[in-house]
């Protein structure tokens, strides 16, 4: 309402928000309480912190940083006061390797030579793991595909990464 009274005016304002006008002008007289003042200069802290870390704090970083500085404040108001300005930390997943290219293992030849639709069925067979995350921890699953029909000959689910075939049968 204070920034458009030179529009509209005060008593017309407070009517179409059911204020009264009273109470408006008790409201813009009123000083700012000891905690608003408190939050304002968290929320220039906060944001200082935040960017400062490229925008990749939350909350608990963000409050050890504020601590740091002699700040003393918890972590709960520091998530408050970021949630209320929309500030919401940069998580990335960590990239975990899966292959290891620098094994002393022979590499097989190259038989396929991308003709991945062979003539007759049992021609050529490929193989693939899949790795499962589970509340126990990683499973691996291999198959075994038969490339004539696209059909699974075989499989296995191990903890490890090791594991005997089980056969389906035709």
């Amino acid at each position: 309402m204070k920034n458009h009274s030179r529009i509209f005016s005060i008593g017309k304002m407070c009517s179409v928000f059911n204020v009264s006008r009273g109470g408006y002008y008790t409201w813009l007289k009123r000083v700012p309480s000891r905690r608003s003042i408190e939050n304002q200069m968290l929320e220039q802290e906060i944001l200082e912190a935040f960017q400062n870390s490229k925008y990749r704090y939350g909350s608990p970083r963000i409050t050890r940083a504020l601590n740091k500085k002699r700040i003393k404040v918890s972590r709960p108001r520091v998530a408050k006061i970021m949630k209320r300005n929309h500030l919401r930390s940069i998580v990335k997943k960590k990239f975990k390797v899966t292959t290891d290219s620098s094994h002393k293992f022979t590499v097989p030849a190259n038989k396929l030579d991308r003709n991945f639709k062979p003539d007759t069925l049992g021609a050529a067979w490929v193989s693939d793991i899949t790795y499962i995350r589970t509340k126990q921890g990683w499973l691996y699953l291999t198959t075994v595909i038969d490339l004539g029909d696209r059909k699974v000959i075989g499989w296995a689910l191990s903890a490890t990464g090791s594991a005997t075939f089980e056969w389906t049968s035709s």
